[in-house]
């Protein structure tokens, strides 16, 4: 079974080629959960398995978080697999990548640098008051695509020195609030400068933090350009793994489009010879 690793930002998958059918997709899950071990297998925050299309795009992108769970879609798993599409003769430099929460467009900038536009926003709420172990949070509420990625936009002073213990359970109880009765990504946010942030995600099906969450920082610069926080032009978003672009193309409060742009990194191609799958 041939493979690519690749990551976007720090945010690192396990791609699989299935155009022609020969893994059953019943095994995916077990594939993802499997593969991503870091101990045991290739290590990776999930799975994107490449297929044929259904709906007249290039490909169909399926990913799968590392504990198994499908996820809906995945940002910089998209830039990602938008450049294995294209290295792999699948689609040219503007390809149509249809996804569970719906059809992406990718473009190739150069070698390494693709942007996406993300699926669109929708069932938004802003500020809300929950409340974590006795104390309030005023946390903001973002969907992409239909079926959409539930993310929770939290403000946090200090983010680079919050104490990671703290953050993490943060980052697990807003996870699993029942105001958020699909869970949520959390996606903790300061704003360091102009049209400048720094963001951590807790992230659903990894549970952990990621090194980046493109779908993530695509709901926080979304909130914040509403909120009137940011330009919502070359939004610049520091985290662990580097640094994302967001734009926001808005008419009046609606969203029209919202693009992701960064890095690529091819880091191994292989063979897995796995003997236990």
């Amino acid at each position: 079974m041939e493979f690519w690793k690749m990551n976007g930002a720090g945010n690192d998958f396990v791609v699989l080629n299935n155009m022609d059918g020969s893994i059953d997709p019943k095994e995916y899950g077990y594939l993802a959960k499997t593969l991503c071990h870091r101990h045991l297998s290739v290590g990776a925050d999930g799975l994107m398995v490449v297929e044929k299309p259904t709906m007249g795009g290039d490909y169909r992108m399926a990913f799968y978080n590392s504990d198994g769970s499908m996820g809906e879609m995945c940002g910089n798993g998209a830039r990602c697999i938008s450049r294995y599409g294209y290295e792999n003769g699948l689609a040219g430099e503007v390809q149509r990548i249809e996804t569970t929460a719906g059809l992406v467009v990718g473009h190739r900038l150069d070698t390494r640098h693709y942007r996406v536009r993300l699926n669109d926003p929708c069932n938004m709420r802003f500020d809300l008051p929950l409340e974590v172990e006795g104390a309030v949070y005023s946390v903001s509420y973002v969907e992409l695509g239909n079926p959409g990625i539930p993310h929770a936009v939290v403000p946090v002073e200090n983010l680079k020195d919050y104490d990671e213990a703290a953050l993490f359970s943060l980052g697990r109880a807003l996870r699993y609030h029942p105001a958020f009765p699909k869970g949520a990504n959390v996606n903790f946010y300061e704003i360091i400068g102009e049209d400048h942030l720094y963001e951590r995600t807790y992230e659903r099906g990894v549970e952990d933090f990621t090194y980046a969450c493109g779908t993530g920082t695509g709901s926080v610069v979304t909130v914040l350009t509403l909120k009137g926080q940011v330009s919502g032009h070359g939004v610049a978003v520091d985290m662990a793994g580097g640094r994302l672009t967001i734009d926001v193309e808005r008419d009046g409060e609606t969203i029209t489009d919202l693009y992701l742009t960064g890095p690529t990194n091819i880091v191994c191609k292989g063979e897995i010879t796995d003997e236990e799958l």
